[in-house]
């Protein structure tokens, strides 16, 4: 029996914009598999690859995953550089495809001809407070929807993204999350708009982590889906262990921002006016604005604690009944 939260949550639309690596994948996948959740578009960003394979990765994953979801490019860089460039560090970890080095068809579907930023403001004026938006990677995207069209700050329901670091160390320098790092200046324009933001950051993620006994569980299934997912996330966390990042597996990011979406229970949050360091010093760190503190109604969450040994089974029994089929 629903409660009345949940029969609310049933008409949720949501756009994931995916940097598509592994974990991207993992959270593209968790989106598709929630039932209360309407997946509307995928947009494709920088970020763990170049702007056109995260594309080509999405495609790919959606046609494996038996869905016709539209795909759109966002931007190809951040708000203040005019190119980009792969980071080794991110081959290593994601692959130099960016999803575990497998090997999926060509897709079948094109990239849609429209632009992905304005995607997000068509469906912001379309679906208001019952769209959510969850970004995994850079906040660039973002940023420039907010510029062409800063009313959507008052439409979107929810923006919650995967970045940042409030009460632990970045994963990029002492204070920098990857994602928030590509492109601070964006980030800090988001999270000083009027956008209802939870801030879904390694506080938390780093807590969530997946195994190869998980990973087995997919593989076991035999199906094209389950052994494709078994082989990207296996080389995620083999990099996690050889880069010393995590020897007890990998973190899944990106499908907890998804899972803090559709479930915000699954984290503690604490209401805080955010803001992003732009300067040489410090930047790319996300922390609290001492000048807006006395603010009554913050626009940012952060989530500072997270229910794990809740999450990780909702997300494997997500995933498990999804990769069953395919």
């Amino acid at each position: 029996s629903f409660t009345l939260e949940e029969n609310d949550m049933a008409t949720k639309k949501m756009i994931l914009d995916l940097d598509t690596g592994v974990d991207d994948a993992l959270a593209l996948a968790y989106a598709i598999a929630d039932p209360n959740i309407d997946l509307i578009g995928v947009i494709a960003s920088y970020g763990n690859n170049l702007l056109e394979q995260t594309a080509k990765n999405s495609l790919q994953l959606l046609e494996l995953l038996g869905q016709d979801v539209p795909v759109f490019k966002g931007l190809s860089h951040s708000s203040t550089t005019d190119h980009f460039t792969v980071m080794q560090v991110s081959k290593e970890i994601h692959g130099n495809n960016g999803i575990g080095d497998i090997s999926l068809p060509e897709p079948r579907h094109q990239v849609q001809i429209k632009d992905g930023v304005d995607f997000i403001i068509e469906a912001a004026h379309q679906y208001s407070k019952d769209l959510i938006v969850v970004p995994t990677g850079p906040l660039t995207n973002l940023a420039a929807a907010l510029h062409r069209d800063p009313q959507i700050s008052h439409l979107i329901g929810n923006v919650t993204l995967m970045g940042g670091a409030l009460t632990v160390e970045g994963n990029v320098s002492e204070v920098a999350e990857a994602n928030i790092n590509q492109d601070a200046e964006a980030a800090n324009e988001v999270f000083t708009s009027q956008l209802p933001i939870t801030m879904v950051g390694l506080d938390v993620t780093l807590r969530t982590l997946l195994t190869k006994s998980e990973t087995q569980q997919w593989r076991n299934l035999g199906t094209q889906a389950g052994i494709a997912y078994a082989e990207l996330t296996d080389l995620y966390i083999d990099a996690y262990y050889r880069l010393g990042i995590d020897k007890h597996g990998c973190a899944i990011h990106d499908p907890l921002a998804v899972g803090v979406a559709i479930d915000p229970s699954f984290v503690t949050t604490l209401a805080l006016p955010m803001k992003v360091i732009t300067s040489e010093h410090n930047y790319a760190r996300t922390i609290g604005d001492k000048m807006r503190l006395n603010e009554p109604h913050p626009n940012v969450r952060v989530a500072i604690n997270v229910n794990q040994e809740r999450f990780v089974p909702v997300f494997m029994n997500h995933l498990t009944n999804l990769l069953a089929n395919h």
